[in-house]
């Protein structure tokens, strides 16, 4: 991996050998924090336990598993001859400063996950996901039994990754009535602004795995791996807060909202520190886990009512 590139400094002193054994309330205020990020040898190490102890389906493909099917399915010829999953929907390969190793064997996890979880039809994220965590594993085996669990968690009214449109949709419109409830200056900005409310709530995701840099990308994947996806709906929330603070009514008008919100979040360390992002992320009086699984369902009802369980063909 190419360190260099991510602008991450890391302190050489070693981390105490107990951080990782404490009680699941005290990881997630040291991950909140910002713990991890004292080294990559703590942090690594993190996402290992962390990883490991995600509850999952009994029978979920593991490091042996990947060494099996990599070798049947490229041999000694990579997979550049290969093409890349269905799943991605399209959407660009965001790499997180891998170097050209690191790319070829983010491909060879992301066609390997194609081949072992055939349900999987769209996970646009998903690749961002991958190359996060491959950044901080021992190898491309163990990057991919990692993610393969967190794809299989089977914990309830806990969930991780979207694997279908309908379930992505959800999301995206389960954001929006966040961003109306918790949000409603900004919410309000945006809707004035532009035509379409939802196509701008549908890159939410995007802001948080393509988006945002290194710096910040990696703090919020601390929290997602011992929090799950009802962070990031927290962290998003805290960049539209932001949007609507930094960016003034004047500048709006006439504007490609979408595009200015995609620019305001690359650029987002002139407007707010990570650590500030995380603050006021967790200041957010939400709501449950279970309260947002329930807003998600229904959702997803309304989408199945309506039709739409797939990509509509342009």
């Amino acid at each position: 991996m190419d360190w260099d590139q991510t602008a991450e400094v890391e302190q050489q002193a070693d981390p105490p050998e107990d951080t990782l054994s404490r009680p699941p309330k005290e990881l997630k205020k040291l991950a909140r924090e910002g713990c991890w990020a004292a080294s990559r040898t703590l942090r690594a190490a993190a996402y290992q336990r962390l990883c490991q102890r995600v509850a999952c389906r009994l029978v979920t493909p593991d490091a042996l598993v990947y060494g099996d099917v990599a070798t049947r399915l490229f041999g000694k010829h990579g997979a550049s001859s290969h093409p890349l999953p269905d799943f991605l929907g399209g959407c660009s390969l965001p790499t997180y400063c891998l170097n050209p190793h690191g790319v070829a064997a983010l491909k060879k996890i992301l066609i390997c996950i194609g081949n072992l979880f055939p349900d999987i039809t769209y996970s646009p994220a998903l690749p961002s996901l991958v190359a996060l965590l491959l950044h901080y594993s021992e190898d491309e085996a163990q990057c991919f039994e990692n993610i393969s669990r967190l794809i299989a968690s089977n914990a309830p009214h806990t969930s991780y990754i979207d694997q279908s449109f309908l379930a992505h949709q959800a999301s995206c419109m389960t954001f929006g009535d966040l961003a109306n409830k918790h949000c409603p200056a900004a919410h309000k900005l945006i809707a004035s602004t532009s035509e379409n409310v939802f196509e701008v709530y549908s890159e939410w995701l995007s802001w948080l795995f393509r988006d945002l840099p290194f710096s910040y990308a990696i703090r919020v994947f601390d929290v997602f791996l011992l929090e799950g996806q009802k962070v990031l709906y927290r962290i998003a929330l805290a960049l539209l807060k932001q949007y609507r603070l930094s960016v003034s009514s004047a500048q709006q008008e006439g504007s490609d909202t979408k595009a200015e919100l995609q620019a305001f979040v690359q650029n987002i360390a002139q407007h707010v520190t990570v650590d500030k992002l995380l603050e006021r992320a967790f200041g957010i009086r939400l709501f449950s886990r279970k309260e947002i699984w329930l807003l998600q369902m229904a959702n997803r009802k309304a989408l199945m009512e309506r039709g739409i369980t797939m990509v509509q063909g342009r």
